[in-house]
């Protein structure tokens, strides 16, 4: 990038460009709406409770131009954490800048800095084959596992088209 880049923890000053940029990825990547009430809330909820995990952000001229989140997993295998990164989004302007790449040194920085953290780990549409290649050139590898889920009923995140 031409301008300086910052790269820090979120902060709550932080919440409202972030749930903004979750539901600006969500519609991106899934085409899904979502309900901007329930991302505002998770947003703050996991800026108020660290144990939850963080939100690290890149800053260019004053400005957030990008974030991801990271939360906890423990895995007795390997009697440690592993964080999982979620959340990514970069600003369309800031794309193919090295936004994302210097966020993700960060956060590996921070994981070998700290012993209990075993490794880092994503997810990713199987589609997304961009961010797929991004992965793989930082050092990353696609698992043996894939991902399933079942969500409480009644649970709603996105807005009904």
């Amino acid at each position: 990038m031409s301008e300086e880049l910052l790269l820090r923890k979120a902060e709550l000053r932080d919440a409202t460009v972030i749930a903004d940029f979750n539901r600006r990825m969500a519609l991106e990547t899934e085409g899904k709406a979502l309900i901007r009430e329930v991302v505002a809330a998770g947003v703050l909820r996991l800026l108020n409770e660290p144990s939850l995990g963080f939100y690290a952000v890149a800053q260019s001229a004053g400005r957030v131009v990008g974030c991801l989140m990271v939360t906890n997993e423990w895995s007795d295998w390997r009697n440690g954490l592993f964080w999982w990164i979620q959340s990514v989004y970069v600003e369309p302007g800031s794309r193919r800048r090295g936004v994302y790449r210097r966020l993700y040194e960060l956060i590996r920085e921070m994981a070998l800095a700290d012993p209990g953290i075993c490794g880092f780990r994503l997810y990713v549409e199987k589609g997304n084959r961009v961010a797929q290649q991004n992965y793989a050139s930082l050092g990353m590898a696609q698992t043996d596992y894939l991902v399933y889920e079942e969500l409480r009923p009644g649970v709603r995140y996105f807005e009904d088209r």
